[in-house]
C-alpha cells in the first residue's frame, strides 16, 4: 500500500507556522519563569522599540534605551500597551512647565467664556448697554455741574472783596483782607481741578464702554464665547 504524504509546499508552511509557535512558547515560558522586576505582570510581554540609532530592538523586558515610545506585546504579537519613553529630570521639568502653561490657558479660556456669558445675560441688546452707559455717566456729571455751581459761588463771593482791595491799591492789604481773597483762590483752584478731573473719568468711561459695545456688537453677531480677546478692564459698574 502506497503512504500518501504531504505535499512540500503545505509541509514547509506547517513547518514554518511551527517554528513561529515554537518561538512565542518559548519565549513566553521564558517569560514566566523569569523574575525580572520590568516585566509587565500578568502574562508574559514582549518589548520593541527604536533605539536612539534608528535599530529595532525587541525583548523580553522592559528596554531602557528607547528613543521613543515603547510597544509591550502579548505573548501573541498582540498590542497590550504602549509606554512612553522615560524622561530625564530637564525633560520631566519642562513638561510639568507645559502642562501648567496649557492649565493656564484653559483657564483663562473658561475666564473668557464666562465673562462674555455674562456680558450677554446683562446686555442683550444695545438699548440696555446705552441706559447702563447714561447709569455710569450720571454721577460724574452731576459732580461736575456741582463743582461748577460753586466756581460760580466763588466767583460771586470774590467781587465784594475785589472792590475793597481797590481801597488798598499801591498799599499793603489788611490781613483779613487778603486772607479772605487767598482762601478765595485756592477753593477757586480745587474746584477746578476737580472738574477737569471728572471731565477726564467722563472720557474714561465713554472709552471703556465703547470697547465693551464693541465687543459685545461681536457677540450680538455670533462671534463663539471666549474667542475674543479680553479687555484689560471693564467700565464701572453701579
Amino acid at each position: 500500500m502506497t503512504k500518501v504524504g504531504a505535499s512540500p509546499k503545505k509541509w514547509a508552511a506547517t513547518s514554518g507556522t511551527g517554528r513561529l509557535s515554537l518561538r512565542v512558547a518559548l519565549m513566553a515560558a521564558a517569560l514566566a519563569s523569569s523574575g525580572a522586576s520590568h516585566a509587565a505582570p500578568g502574562g508574559a510581554s514582549i518589548f520593541t522599540c527604536t533605539d536612539a540609532k534608528g535599530n529595532r530592538v525587541t525583548s523580553d523586558r522592559f528596554i531602557s534605551p528607547c528613543a521613543g515610545d515603547q510597544r509591550e506585546l502579548n505573548a501573541d504579537g498582540s498590542l497590550k500597551r504602549i509606554v512612553p519613553p522615560t524622561l530625564s529630570i530637564d525633560e520631566r521639568t519642562e513638561k510639568e512647565a507645559e502642562e501648567r502653561a496649557r492649565e493656564i490657558e484653559r483657564m483663562k479660556l473658561r475666564e473668557a467664556v464666562n465673562r462674555d456669558r455674562n456680558l450677554l445675560t446683562r446686555f442683550p441688546n444695545e438699548s440696555a448697554h446705552r441706559k447702563a452707559r447714561e447709569a455710569a455717566l450720571d454721577d460724574v456729571r452731576n459732580s461736575v455741574k456741582a463743582s461748577e455751581a460753586r466756581v460760580a459761588a466763588l466767583t460771586k463771593d470774590r467781587k465784594p472783596l475785589t472792590d475793597e482791595a481797590e481801597f488798598y491799591a499801591g498799599k499793603q492789604l489788611p490781613p483779613k483782607l487778603k486772607q479772605a481773597l487767598d482762601a478765595n483762590d485756592a477753593s477757586t483752584d480745587a474746584q477746578r481741578t476737580l472738574i477737569q478731573n471728572q471731565q477726564v473719568e467722563v472720557a474714561r468711561i465713554n472709552q471703556l464702554y465703547d470697547v465693551e459695545l464693541d465687543r459685545l456688537k461681536k457677540l450680538w453677531a455670533g462671534a463663539p464665547l471666549g474667542s475674543l480677546t479680553a479687555p484689560t478692564s471693564g467700565p464701572p459698574r453701579k
